[in-house]
């Protein structure tokens, strides 16, 4: 099953997000095989990096929240929210 993992950054924490980066994209490589497409919400004049947005084929809820919680970004406490909802590829899936 196919989760949405979104999540916006707190005000303020570039920095935090830079110096945690290496680990994060670390980990979305360690776990490649479950990562189906990944990467970060820009600010309005694409400049910086504001939150991300992981698109995740697991078994189920309990698996996405388990890999949403081990991210290095979240145990550093990068994001002001984060959302995880089910999700259907229907354009643009190469398995379809």
């Amino acid at each position: 099953m196919y989760f949405a993992i979104s999540c916006i950054d707190k005000a303020g924490a570039l920095e935090l997000r830079m110096a945690n980066r290496p680990d994060h994209i670390d980990f979305l490589k360690a776990n490649a095989a479950a990562v189906k497409f990944a990467g970060p919400y820009l600010s309005e004049d694409g400049e910086a990096m504001t939150g991300s947005l992981i698109i995740l084929e697991v078994a189920d809820r309990a698996a996405a929240e388990a890999f949403a919680e081990a991210d290095p970004y979240a145990i550093a406490g990068l994001f002001e929210s984060r959302e995880i909802r089910p999700w259907k590829w229907a354009i643009g899936n190469p398995d379809a």
